[in-house]
């Protein structure tokens, strides 16, 4: 009877035994054929081309080939969920950023939470944002900016590309912690609010430092604040928001590596492992520089609470600025 019941233990066991025997050689084994990296924004954008450096970057120390796959729409949470459904095998991984995990969800309801069914897996690079005005707007800097639209309430405007961007919220939180009185003009993209930036259509635009910088070099804009909690090397005589009299504001976006909800932690380690210790690269800094992103490695767990963190802020701003998306 004894045998009988160590019999029956052990033949318990087998199913839970045998996955587990499985799993690891899966993971001992990967990877043994081509990776894909959906970026959910289209060609030739800041973030696609992010993904395509630290794709071919991966391709030479994987030895396997890292393929960009681009799955477009609803501000990134269409290639966010499709990876969000993929197999959490290791061959599925995401270009997540700032957007689809702590922005989207808190304006319109996503078939997915981005918290419960994507697994962080490393940060990549810190994207800064400025602030910029036409030449004409009599304001040097930041601070002389914040004084002349309290002088002038709900005179002067700002430029975003669409209602509930990232554009959009980072003037939001400058008018909520400065309490300035400014008016919002959404546009159809980042584009055209440039252009209307440029041509004195509207007063101020907050853009990404990459796609900024030419034209403040040109004199197109001029810049007045840069967005990071400290001055940006590119533009050392620029001051941030938050030393121009709004103590506190910080807002900056960022590119990430993301993996489906349940991928093996071994391999979540390795592929953090592998990007942090791409991101030491003087060569791979320097690409990451030519496009004004700064790269940034985290642990697994720091980048989960960043999301977290992001999450809540804009949620905040949404939510006191009665955000609502086009």
């Amino acid at each position: 009877m004894i045998r009988r019941r160590h019999l029956a233990l052990a033949a318990a066991a087998l199913p839970l035994t045998a996955p587990s025997l499985s799993a690891r050689a899966q993971v001992a084994d990967w990877p043994n054929r081509p990776i894909r990296l959906v970026s959910p924004f289209p060609p030739g954008g800041a973030a696609d081309l992010t993904a395509r450096i630290m794709a071919e970057e991966l391709t030479g120390v994987l030895r396997q080939s890292v393929v960009v796959e681009n799955r477009t729409g609803v501000g990134g949470a269409v290639g966010s969920e499709f990876v969000a459904r993929a197999t959490p095998d290791g061959y599925t991984w995401l270009l997540a950023s700032t957007g689809p995990f702590a922005i989207t969800p808190e304006l319109v309801r996503l078939n997915f939470d981005p918290a419960r069914d994507l697994a962080p897996v490393a940060m990549v690079s810190i994207v800064p944002s400025i602030f910029v005005v036409n030449p004409a707007v009599p304001a040097n800097n930041m601070a002389e900016l914040i004084a002349l639209a309290r002088a002038r309430p709900g005179q002067l405007s700002y430029a975003s590309g669409g209602n509930g961007t990232a554009q959009h919220l980072f003037g939001e939180m400058l008018k909520q912690m400065a309490g300035l009185d400014i008016q919002h003009v959404p546009y159809r993209g980042g584009g055209p609010a440039l252009t209307d930036t440029i041509a004195g259509r509207v007063q101020i635009l907050c853009d990404t430092l990459p796609l900024a910088l030419p034209h403040i070099r040109e004199g197109r804009v001029r810049a007045v604040g840069v967005t990071t909690a400290q001055r940006h090397p590119a533009l050392p005589d620029v001051p941030t928001v938050a030393e121009s009299g709004v103590p506190g504001y910080e807002a900056v976006g960022w590119y990430g590596m993301a993996a489906p909800a349940g991928t093996p932690e071994a391999l979540v380690t390795r592929m953090n492992r592998e990007v942090n210790a791409l991101l030491e690269k003087p060569s791979l800094k320097e690409r990451m520089s030519a496009q004004g992103s700064d790269p940034l490695a985290m642990t697994p767990a720091a980048f989960q609470a960043r999301i977290a963190e992001d999450r809540a802020r804009w949620a905040r701003v949404i939510r006191d600025g009665n955000i609502r998306p086009d």
